[in-house]
């Protein structure tokens, strides 16, 4: 046969071979996790060879993002996942959907998702993230396991202490007061002392400001680069998540990998930039008293091995994106519910000017602020900034009655379950903040029921840095202006990583007299 026969002969063979690798991971591995499956009662779409329920997907969300919603309709689900709202209601909270040939088990019965957020022993960690969402977010507290999460969070949890989020207090009231006084200013110049503006704008760079001065002691000019590159880093990652991509294709010089890598850069380098230079000018001085100084003087702590350079970086880039996105649309969410629902703005606006008067709130007077927690609260189950919570299973478990093969991705669907009316009542479509008069774990018939800051271990370590947050900046605003809707606004929520206004939100300010 000579040399290159037999070369070519096992070439053929390794050829074959993958081949058939291939069709039982396309054909026969997706019929027999959908039989498994459906012999214990979870049914779903229907797998289509190669696109799973892409297909589906992609056609449902095509026509729920041409809708634009009344401004009293809350349930944004028809509009930005219409296919799991559609599948819940076809074939129960629980069912199973793919990605490709990648399965997908949809969990959205409260007691299951309690079990799987609740577990202590790293039963469903976090799925692997995409190279997107770690230039975007990097590897830090959200996305690092075991040991690895132990160490970042011994070194983070002093900067969350509420008793130092209180002296955070001051430096969010004096980006809150700068952004007012430039909006009474331009109300000023208006013959009708009263301008409209797309809130939404605005409340971006807010927080953005709070970040970077609670971060690393400076102005969001600093950070700015990194603010903007992460904006554009989320569009792009946000279009990945409804594309199967083959293994290794995140190592191919795309047009795409080649803008997430430039923006990567960016992050990267500003980032170093910043840590760099107070390293160099506080050689006499101390590190700081914010979140990069806890975290350098970390570092120097058992000679550098608690916190390295780079998760230093890893964690500032989930600071950013977490602490500065999120906060921005919570802000807005509840600015859009408090346009639209006057009554409740008086109520607020007479509780403030109650504890508070026309001062500048402080962290006493924000404790007795009641009426504006619940209108908070309010905001997080019907327009929480993030609306999925991705896990997976580490090993063979059983959740609930159902038995889960290791590796099987988790889907919790927090929207549908935070607007569930088995769980929240007969009016859990409607905006309706007395229901957590009696705190969160009395507002619905499951203690655990609003899932905005996850639950379990794994709760968001910022979630109390981001209600006072939110809570100064309200305040402030209920002290200075009335608001309510612009005529030009459109109700068009949409799901980039986090829920946004797709048109933004133009209200219409009137200041009152100071």
């Amino acid at each position: 046969m000579g040399f290159f026969g037999l070369v070519l002969g096992s070439l053929l063979a390794v050829l074959i071979s993958i081949l058939g690798k291939a069709l039982l991971h396309l054909t026969w591995r997706p019929y027999s996790i959908t039989k498994s499956f459906r012999e214990q009662g979870v049914r779903g779409p229907a797998y289509r060879f190669w696109t799973g329920s892409l297909q589906e997907i992609k056609s449902l969300r095509k026509a729920g993002s041409e809708l634009i919603l009344d401004n009293s309709c809350h349930d944004f689900t028809v509009r930005v996942f219409p296919h799991y709202r559609n599948w819940t209601h076809q074939f129960g909270e629980t069912f199973l959907l793919w990605i490709g040939s990648n399965p997908r088990l949809c969990v959205g019965d409260i007691e299951m998702v309690k079990q799987v957020l609740s577990n202590k022993f790293g039963f469903y960690p976090k799925p692997e993230a995409s190279a997107g969402v770690l230039a975007l977010i990097g590897k830090g507290l959200l996305l690092v396991e075991g040991e690895d999460w132990v160490r970042h969070r011994r070194v983070l949890n002093p900067a969350f202490a509420m008793d130092k989020l209180k002296l955070l207090t001051k430096t969010m009231e004096e980006c809150a007061k700068a952004t007012i006084e430039a909006w009474r200013d331009e109300s000023s110049r208006e013959d009708d002392q009263q301008m409209e503006i797309d809130v939404s704008v605005p409340f971006q760079e807010l927080t953005a400001d709070v970040i970077s001065r609670t971060a690393f002691g400076s102005s969001y000019k600093e950070g700015k680069e990194v603010f903007l590159a992460q904006k554009k880093l989320q569009v792009l990652v946000a279009e990945s998540f409804l594309h199967w991509n083959f293994y290794g294709s995140k190592y191919f010089p795309t047009k795409k990998n080649l803008q997430i890598w430039k923006l990567e850069k960016i992050i990267r380098s500003t980032l170093i930039g910043i840590i760099k230079r107070r390293m160099s000018s506080t050689e006499d001085s101390g590190l700081g008293n914010d979140l990069l100084g806890l975290m350098l003087e970390a570092r120097q702590a058992e000679d550098g091995r608690l916190l390295s350079l780079n998760e230093i970086v890893d964690e500032f880039k989930t600071f950013f994106f977490a602490g500065q996105e999120t906060t921005s649309y919570f802000l807005t969410w509840a600015m859009f519910l408090l346009s639209t629902n006057e009554d409740w703005q008086e109520k607020l606006r007479d509780e403030v000017l109650q504890h508070c008067g026309k001062e500048t709130p402080n962290a006493d007077t924000l404790s007795r602020l009641k009426l504006v927690n619940m209108v908070l609260l309010e905001t997080l189950r019907l327009y929480g900034p993030i609306i999925l919570m991705g896990r997976k299973a580490e090993r063979d478990m059983t959740l609930g009655s159902i038995s889960i093969p290791k590796d099987t991705s988790l889907i919790i669907p927090i929207a549908l379950i935070q607007r569930n009316k088995k769980l929240w009542g007969a009016d859990a479509d409607e905006f309706n903040p007395l229901r957590f008069a009696n705190g969160v774990s009395q507002a619905a018939t499951h203690p655990n029921a609003l899932l905005s800051f996850s639950i379990g271990p794994r709760a968001c370590i910022g979630q109390n840095f981001a209600m006072l947050e939110a809570k100064v900046v309200l305040a402030m605003i209920l002290q200075q202006f009335s608001f309510s809707l612009s005529p030009k606004y459109k109700h068009a929520p949409m799901d980039v990583l986090t829920l946004q206004p797709k048109y933004g939100l133009p209200v219409v300010l009137r200041p009152l007299r100071v």
